[in-house]
């Protein structure tokens, strides 16, 4: 196994992080990794994602919401072609600080027999994706602050 997490502070409420990372239609207009999200945010739901790393080909997958507890963590599972060959289980949690202050918390945990030949690729690549996207959520939400 192998993980990846990165963490971001956002001067903003639970609330409004929750919203805004779960309004899949507008992923389009403000996120640089998960460029696009279609389906419904509950457990046990099925959605369509398309991410594109700042380096590499963008890719179309069909995770399985496995959490979805709004204003704190939405979790997901997806698989390359099978179970055991390359699984990936992405979290974003929300974590109140302060009355308008949230760590973002988000990562991935790698499983599967192909994941010690992208180890380089999830650190490199896709890690600077996950914090590309949270420093764009990060902009999104405060600059969007009532």
């Amino acid at each position: 196994m192998h993980q990846i997490q990165t963490e971001i502070e956002i001067e903003s409420t639970p609330d409004r992080v929750w919203s805004t990372l779960v309004d899949f239609p507008s992923h389009s207009t403000w996120n640089p990794f998960i460029r696009s999200i279609k389906g419904i945010p509950e457990k046990g739901e099925r959605l369509v994602a398309f991410i594109q790393p700042p380096v590499g080909r963008g890719m179309t997958f069909r995770p399985k919401v496995l959490t979805a507890i709004p204003h704190q963590e939405l979790r997901w599972l997806g698989r390359f072609l099978f179970p055991g060959l390359f699984d990936g289980e992405h979290y974003f949690q929300i974590v109140p600080l302060a009355d308008n202050r949230v760590k973002f918390i988000h990562g991935e945990m790698f499983s599967g027999i192909m994941v010690p030949l992208a180890k380089s690729s999830l650190e490199g690549p896709t890690k600077a994706g996950f914090n590309e996207m949270n420093q764009a959520l990060k902009s999104r939400v405060e600059s969007h602050a009532s």
